[in-house]
This record gives C-alpha cells, sequence and structure tokens, in this order.
C-alpha cells in the first residue's frame, strides 16, 4: 500500500508543529501531539479555523524539549510554555489575554469559519451560523471529550491524495497531518477505500474511521508557505465525500482510532489487517 514518507506532531494546537523520524503512538494519539492549546478569558480555544480571530497562531512553531513543550515566535524567541512570559506575548500577538493551557476547558467553545467552497459546511448545520462582531460567518463546536482534538487520534493523508489537489508532498503541512503515506503511482484518493479497515504502521495499528472534513486552514499561510485561497475549491471540485450522516462534503485524508499502540519510523510499511 505505501510507506511513511513524513511523521509530524503539533504540540500546541494551531501552531506550527515538528517533523519526526520517528514517534510512539499511545491510546491517545502520537505522544506529544496537540497537548497544549491556547485559551482566552471566556474558555474559547485557539483554532486558526477562525482566521481572523486566530490566525496569527499560525506564526508560532511548537516543538517537544524533552518532557517539556517550546514556542518560537514569530520575531524568533523561544519560550517555555507554562511561563507567563510567553502568556503575555501570545497574548499581544492575538490582541487579547491569552493563557497557554493543557487542560481541556470543560465545555470550551471552538469556533469556525465557514468556509466559501462548496462541501464545507454540513447540511444539518445550516440553522446554527452565527456572525461575529466582524461579519464572520461562524459555527461553534467542541473538541474530542478530554482533548485538544477536533475528532480522531491520529490524521493521515496520502501523496497521491495531495497530488490530485496539485498540492504534492512538500505541501501536506497545509493539512496538518500527523502520518503522510507514500502511495507512489496509486491515482486519486486510495484512503477513501480505507475506511472501516484496519492498517498496520510500523508497530501500531490504528483504524481507518471516516474521511477527513476540511476547513478555511489549508488556505492560510503555513510558515514559508503562502496563502493559497483557492486550493480547497479544487478539493471541492475533485473529492466530495460522504460523510456519516452529514451528507457529501470536501475531505482530504482520513481520521484514525489507535487500536495497538506502537512505535511509528519515517520509511515504515503501511498495510492493511493486523
Amino acid at each position: 500500500m505505501g510507506t511513511v514518507a513524513e511523521l509530524l506532531r503539533y504540540p500546541v494546537k494551531s501552531m506550527l508543529g515538528e517533523a519526526l523520524s520517528e514517534g510512539m503512538v499511545t491510546a491517545r494519539g502520537l505522544d506529544g501531539d496537540r497537548i497544549h492549546a491556547v485559551l482566552d478569558a471566556t474558555g474559547a480555544i485557539g483554532s486558526a479555523k477562525h482566521p481572523r480571530t486566530w490566525g496569527a497562531l499560525l506564526r508560532c512553531r511548537s516543538r517537544r524539549i524533552g518532557l517539556a513543550t517550546e514556542v518560537e515566535l514569530p520575531d524568533g524567541t523561544r519560550l517555555a510554555a507554562g511561563s507567563s512570559e510567553l502568556d503575555t506575548r501570545l497574548g499581544e500577538l492575538l490582541g487579547r489575554p491569552v493563557t497557554l493551557s493543557d487542560r481541556p476547558p470543560t465545555g470550551g467553545a471552538l469556533q469556525r469559519v465557514v468556509p466559501d467552497f462548496d462541501g464545507g459546511l454540513p447540511d444539518l448545520l445550516r440553522d446554527a451560523v452565527t456572525a461575529d462582531e466582524t461579519g464572520a460567518l461562524l459555527t461553534t463546536g467542541g473538541v474530542a471529550d478530554g482533548t485538544f482534538f477536533d475528532f480522531g487520534r491520529l490524521h493521515l493523508v496520502t501523496t497521491s491524495g495531495l497530488a490530485a489537489l496539485r498540492a504534492g508532498i512538500g505541501d501536506a503541512r497545509r493539512f496538518r497531518p500527523n502520518i503522510v503515506v507514500d502511495t507512489g503511482s496509486a491515482a486519486g484518493f486510495p484512503e477513501d477505500d480505507w475506511v472501516g479497515s484496519r492498517l498496520r504502521i510500523g508497530e501500531a495499528v490504528v483504524e481507518v474511521t471516516v474521511p477527513t472534513p476540511r476547513c478555511a486552514v489549508p488556505t492560510l499561510a503555513h510558515g514559508g508557505l503562502p496563502a493559497d485561497p483557492e486550493l480547497m475549491r479544487v478539493a471541492a471540485r475533485v473529492h466530495r465525500v460522504p460523510v456519516l450522516t452529514l451528507g457529501a462534503l470536501t475531505c482530504v485524508g482520513v481520521y484514525l482510532d489507535v487500536v495497538r499502540p506502537g512505535l511509528i519510523r519515517q520509511g515504515d510499511a503501511v498495510a492493511v489487517g493486523e
């Protein structure tokens, strides 16, 4: 089926992350992934899915140093998670008081801008759309219970799927996956056929649960990648697929749940079955 081309984690939700040569997959997901998030005074969870409010987080980079998390700010300053100076600097960047937390708040809200491409909003959410003070149309939800994940514990994309979007493997980070699988000459989106199956990746076994519906985040600037407002319109034209009971949505990649923890290395084979 393929091999692990890239392994990525994002210690702080909606910040740039780090590439790994290997990583331990635990029952929670990739060790060290999305273990922190930025919260404001209302308890709202910082997510670049609301770019006007939180998009500046994508100008920061997070990484793990041993058992600690470090954040690199846009000016190159590096500060440890948990420091008051980091909270102050992040507040200056975002224009309001915030804190970096490793404790998902009960009932914390996560706002998403309604995408301007087809297949970006489930029909059942249309009546729940609201507007903020800037006029941006939003839906509001939460995160997976007890975590900062939107849904699945792991996120996987394939080089074939990226190529179908003219993105190529070098732009995988627009989609913020944990695992990029090199699927060689396979056409289209081979991961669609894996939904409902178990995959063996290195020492770990995962279950492919659902295609990943996309938001506006892949269109935003990511580090050295400039904004690409047309990317998701391309995706909407070439890849709208059924997702649970939500109808046909624009998807790139798949979500995974962990069946058996284990070590994953760059170059490991990916195969169907345990």
